[in-house]
């Protein structure tokens, strides 16, 4: 098993969304790193810290599990989609997504600054200067010393 960092901005999507629905795919993803990540080397039960971006405050808010294989954004064939791509193709799709299910959320958001205090967390993407990456793995000692701030 895996783990992973999926940012979202509550405003559009939230965990509270996320527990509603129970099932989402994560479309609109394109970064190709990202999508990289998502394609290549995300399975079926793999763990995401869900972190609501660009709120006050910033920080990780619960966990979902990764429900499906990746398959293409069908955002990106939608001439009337948000995410739409003309150089995306059917035959030769560009961008692709995979379904997440809730977990649980957390009985607090764990912010961005009290993560910054963990020296224990220095090397997790997230905490690098200039990352701004949508999706980002977690090493599996960093995703223990997290659950252990809740």
């Amino acid at each position: 098993m895996r783990y992973w960092l999926m940012k979202s901005e509550p405003d559009a999507f939230s965990i509270d969304d996320l527990e509603r629905v129970g099932r989402e795919p994560w479309d609109g993803i394109r970064n190709y790193q990202a999508r990289n990540y998502m394609r290549d080397e995300m399975e079926i039960g793999d763990l995401a810290f869900f972190y609501h971006s660009n709120a006050k405050p910033t920080g990780i808010a619960g966990i979902m599990r990764i429900a499906s294989h990746a398959y293409p954004d069908p955002t990106a064939l939608d001439p009337d989609a948000k995410y739409y791509d003309p150089k995306s193709k059917p035959e030769r799709p560009r961008w692709y997504l995979v379904d997440v299910e809730f977990v649980r959320k957390f009985k607090r958001i764990i912010t961005l600054a009290e993560l910054r205090l963990h020296q224990e967390l220095d090397g997790m993407p997230l905490l690098r200067k200039g990352n701004r990456l949508s999706i980002m793995p977690v090493a599996a000692e960093h995703w223990d010393l997290i659950l252990g701030l809740e």
